[in-house]
């Protein structure tokens, strides 16, 4: 793994062309928080023709459904959904310019194609660590779709959020890349 390296969201193109698959990374700055419905009714929206609730270009969207904030915080236990589930929407949200997407797992080759062709990144962080991940997060407020619960459209603030490049712009992938040594043994 390379040296880790803060960055600012929303992303500019710069940005994301210097990320490579594997580097740990802080991002400080805007990110938005949205899980699966949120997406599909961002796409309903597109396809009858509407503006988004936010303007997508250079943002990037963190795939969680977040605890019950406790009395005094922001939000509650905040790790990441399986992108997978996203997988589906991803490609006409990153034509709108999203730059950036964090959740766990795998991505299908249409979103890695896709992501190639708009000069995207795709961070993982640990689901495991989200009581400690939610540290990071110090503003979570609903900005679409709020009926959706924890699935809702909500934007974050964050300081040094944790994450690795799991696949770069270039569509190199760290969950292929980081198992090569291994199976050689």
């Amino acid at each position: 793994m390379t040296q880790q390296k803060k960055i600012t969201a929303p992303l500019t193109e710069d940005a994301v062309k210097g990320l490579k698959a594997g580097d740990s990374v802080l991002i400080t700055g805007v990110i938005y928080a949205a899980r699966d419905a949120a997406h599909q009714r961002m796409i309903e929206a597109l396809d009858r023709g509407e503006e988004l609730p936010v303007d997508l270009t250079g943002q990037v969207v963190y795939y969680v459904g977040p605890s019950p904030a406790k009395p005094g915080e922001p939000i509650g236990s905040a790790g990441p959904t399986t992108a997978g589930r996203c997988d589906a929407y991803t490609p006409q949200l990153l034509d709108k310019g999203l730059k950036g997407m964090i959740g766990k797992g795998y991505r299908s080759d249409a979103v890695v194609d896709s992501m190639k062709k708009n000069g995207a990144v795709y961070f993982v962080c640990v689901g495991g660590a989200a009581a400690l991940i939610s540290r990071t997060i110090k503003a979570y407020d609903v900005v679409a779709y709020g009926d959706l619960g924890p699935e809702a459209l909500a934007r974050m603030e964050v300081v040094d959020f944790p994450a690795i490049v799991a696949i770069d712009c270039e569509g190199r992938n760290y969950y292929e890349e980081g198992q090569k040594p291994y199976k050689k043994l």
